[in-house]
């Protein structure tokens, strides 16, 4: 996996991730079925490979520093089902078949639980379809 021109990254046909500085390229896991939005993590070249090979959703941990498979420690696996790329392919796109409960480490089916809510120039947060789908207490030992 590497970088091509500007037209071989938009019209052509060679997967070539662009990485950022750090390594990682934005990925966005949607429900395969429904459509909805589950989650938005990181890939690094090797969670990319690893994504490929095994059909299962592999990511980079920013804060743990290290590669991890969705669901190694819930259960909550993420079979891919397609994978796409954006124009100029910094940035996937997974439609998934989600295992378990759900995909948030808080217990929620997806990660995106709360809406953003204009408050006279300000903004504030609303819970919207916020209920827990599993116990991560014990889920995440």
């Amino acid at each position: 996996m590497g970088s091509g021109d500007k037209a071989e990254l938009e019209e052509g046909l060679s997967f070539a991730p662009r990485f950022d500085a750090a390594g990682l390229v934005t990925c966005v896991a949607t429900d395969a079925r429904s459509g909805e939005v589950l989650m938005v993590a990181y890939m690094n070249d090797d969670a990319l490979r690893k994504t490929l090979e095994t059909g299962d959703a592999w990511y980079y941990s920013r804060s743990r520093k290290k590669l991890w498979r969705k669901g190694e420690t819930s259960g909550h696996v993420q079979r891919v089902v397609e994978m796409r790329t954006d124009c100029d392919q910094d940035a996937v796109w997974i439609r998934v078949e989600q295992s378990g409960g759900g995909a948030c480490h808080t217990g929620r089916r997806s990660c995106f639980y709360r809406a953003v809510k204009n408050d006279h120039g300000g903004a504030r947060l609303e819970f919207v379809d916020a209920g827990k789908a599993f116990d991560p207490d014990k889920v995440y030992r």
